[in-house]
């Protein structure tokens, strides 16, 4: 039986005076056992003033306490000069145009361009920062039609997944008077001739609860360009599961319609289909049985090409045909390297696949016959090389810890990769080093960690260690670039990547290592990680942060509440911290497959165990805490880090500071201004070199 409960008399005196926060008797029962939920009411909308109040009084003392840290400014100044450089996106081609992102250095989001044919200049093709004064309306979604002529756009305001459709004349750069609403999560597509658009709709929600109510009944509606939203047509809704979700896709053609279809308490799919110049014909179940993942790849008139982990854990792909109805055949086997993305393109098959973590390229014949695998410039990460069967080319970025995103192109015929666009950094990164490392889980499973850091540093155990993991969802985290890095490893900070299970790092087996009942094993592998690190003297205990957003956040509370003296600082980010009522928040139903249900006997248990905002105890010493969250995060609800922090501060004894910082008019973190990013990063990293005993240099 969990026993976490409100602190009583405080054993030392706090530092800091905390708002007073209310509580409630709330009970709720499950399973015959009875859960008190003393905060029930910081569930309630920010809207609502009893919370706005709360929030207010939160934040004065939080920022309060962060502006006072001697140095900060100067540490803002610096991460602003850093990421002050020009940075590019990976180019598309659509028939003669091509089209990619760029940002001058510190523009709020980054600006859309194309080039309108070979060897013209770039004109701006969108640009969100003038959609907003403060930066926070955002490009949440994008499709072009395949001559170059049409662009369809989604925006979101304020880090919503909440998306308007818009479309855009690329010639004229004018757009069409269609607005397109009640879309999430930047689902939308054109047509085959651009004279309409597929999108993903969810019912209207009340007023006031866009940002709690829960999302259910999806569907997939089709606009006609010049109509009324009202006189929308339905393509297709699941009438018998209202709660299960449906992701639509098409083919290269347009004309065919991919449905994934996700029960929220499975992490497998199904994989329908649907003739759009056929619709009479109905649904194509594909493949129906829900026992595997199914990715449809390239369709070639009856033949469907399909990535799955069917048989096959880190994934291979089938061709399977429709007309003539034999069983599907696997014409690229498995290997113990993990399919993170595949694409045809030149009709080629290209994998992208991981190697503990690490990205490489294979390229294939359409009947599986392996070509080359495409030499990269080191171990790292590779993004792109996507585009269409006909293409002769594409274009994809690599990147790791230490270089930033470079893009390059690649030719099929010479298969050779030349450097397209290098960006000029106003510092030098040769001055660090980048390693991977593997230690024993709790239960003797390896697992692999990055480590970053300046040469040349001291194993001492005083240097502040900053460790960051996911583990959830079959994401992988392989290596990527970061300045703010830079400037966390140039204040003496070693920065690591724990690859826990949960993720796909290692396909289908280590994502389900860490599933519903088995979700223990994820923090069981953090803390192993954190255990290595000062056993190897990184880092003490005191000097030690972790770190993690979302179901990262997550982990950081799971770990920090189980483990509270095995960390000096917790940075839990937009974490889901209620586990016994994540699944009653907008998408929260969908995150039972990797979770589990409280409604499930077991699955809550397991779940009741790990809740962070349930495992607190009274009278505790936890350490230094900063909770960061976002009064219009859509995604996981900021009600779920209002409870936790009020519960932290009432439980925890010690003197080091546990607070909340609510980010004003900002989301779940996609699309959220470079500004706010590089205040929200000068607070962690101030708070955390503050409560590590260091200090902000005087020069860098």
């Amino acid at each position: 039986m969990i026993a976490a409960l409100l602190a009583g008399a405080a054993l030392t005196a706090p530092a800091i005076k905390y708002p007073m926060t209310k509580t409630v008797n709330h009970v709720d029962m499950y399973h015959g056992v009875a859960v008190s939920d003393p905060y029930r009411w910081l569930e309630q909308p920010v809207s609502v003033p009893e919370v706005r109040d709360w929030v207010t009084a939160e934040n004065k003392v939080t920022f309060g306490y962060l502006e006072k840290i001697p140095g900060r400014d100067r540490l803002n100044k610096e991460l602003g000069r850093r990421i002050n450089f020009e940075r590019f996106g990976t180019p598309s081609k659509y028939g003669d145009v091509t089209i990619y992102s760029r940002n001058s250095g510190l523009q709020n989001q980054d600006v859309v361009y194309v080039v309108d044919k070979p060897g013209a200049e770039p004109r701006v093709l969108l640009d969100p920062n003038t959609l907003s004064k403060d930066g926070t309306v955002a490009l949440n979604g994008m499709d072009v039609s395949d001559d170059g002529k049409t662009l369809l756009y989604g925006l979101s305001s304020a880090g919503s997944d909440w998306v308007e459709w818009h479309v855009r004349d690329i010639a004229t750069g004018k757009d069409k008077s269609d607005v397109v609403k009640h879309s999430k999560f930047g689902v939308g597509m054109l047509n085959a001739d651009a004279s309409g658009i597929y999108y993903l709709r969810f019912p209207e929600v009340k007023e006031g609860e866009a940002f709690t109510a829960a999302n259910t009944q999806p569907r997939i509606f089709y606009h006609e360009l010049g109509t009324e939203q009202s006189a929308d047509e339905l393509i297709y809704e699941l009438n018998e599961h209202p709660d299960w979700f449906i992701w639509p896709g098409l083919d290269e053609s347009r004309t065919y319609m991919y449905l994934y279809v996700n029960d929220p308490s499975n992490p497998n799919n199904i994989l329908w289909g649907i003739d759009l110049e056929h619709r009479d014909r109905g649904v194509q179940k594909l493949f129906n049985e829900n026992d595997a993942d199914y990715n449809p790849v390239f369709r070639r008139g009856s033949e469907h090409f399909i990535w799955t982990t069917k048989g096959a854990p880190t994934g291979k792909i089938m061709v399977m045909d429709t007309v003539r109805r034999i069983a599907p055949r696997t014409i690229i086997e498995a290997t113990k390297d993990t399919i993170e993305a595949v694409s045809v393109v030149n009709n080629k098959i290209c994998i992208r696949v991981m190697k503990d973590a690490k990205s490489a390229i294979k390229v294939y014949e359409l009947n599986g016959e392996f070509i080359e695998e495409v030499k990269l410039p080191g171990l790292g990460a590779v993004a792109g090389f996507g585009g269409k069967s006909t293409d002769s080319d594409t274009y994809y970025s690599y990147a790791d810890f230490t270089t930033p995103s470079v893009i390059y192109h690649y030719d099929f015929a010479s298969k050779k990769s030349t450097e397209f666009r290098k960006p000029k950094l106003p510092f030098d990164t040769s001055k660090y080093e980048a390693k991977q490392v593997f230690y024993k889980s709790k239960d003797g499973t390896q697992v692999p960690m990055f480590i970053v850091h300046k040469k040349g540093i001291k194993l001492d155990g005083s240097n502040p260690t900053l460790l960051y993991g996911y583990g959830g969802f079959n994401v992988s985290n392989t290596p990527w670039f970061s300045t703010s890095r830079t400037v966390w490893m140039d204040m003496g900070g070693v920065w690591c990547l724990a690859n826990i299970r949960g993720g796909g790092e290692y396909g289908k087996e280590w994502h389900e290592g860490a599933l519903k009942t088995k979700r223990q094993n994820a923090y069981d592998d953090f803390i192993a990680a954190a255990e290595y690190l000062i056993a190897n003297k990184y880092c003490t205990s005191k000097t030690l942060a972790i770190q993690g957003g979302s179901n990262g956040g997550l982990l950081v509370g799971a770990c920090m509440t189980q483990r509270p003296e095995l960390f000096g600082v917790a940075i839990p980010e937009v974490g889901v911290m209620d586990m016994l009522r994540f699944n009653k928040f907008t998408i929260g139903a969908a995150w039972e497959a990797d979770y589990g249900s409280p409604e499930n006997l077991e699955e809550f248990f397991a779940l009741y165990r790990i809740s962070p905002y349930h495992n607190l105890r009274a009278n505790t010493v936890y350490p230094a805490t900063l909770v960061t969250t976002a009064d219009t995060d859509d995604r996981v609800v900021p009600a779920h880090s209002f409870k936790f922090a009020a519960r932290l501060q009432a439980a925890h004894v010690g003197e080091a500071p546990v607070l909340i910082r609510i980010e004003t008019d900002a989301g779940h973190g996609a699309g959220k201004p470079i500004t706010k990013v590089l205040e929200e990063v000068t607070d962690i990293y101030s708070f955390i070199l503050h409560n590590t005993g260091k200090k902000i240099p005087a020069k860098f």
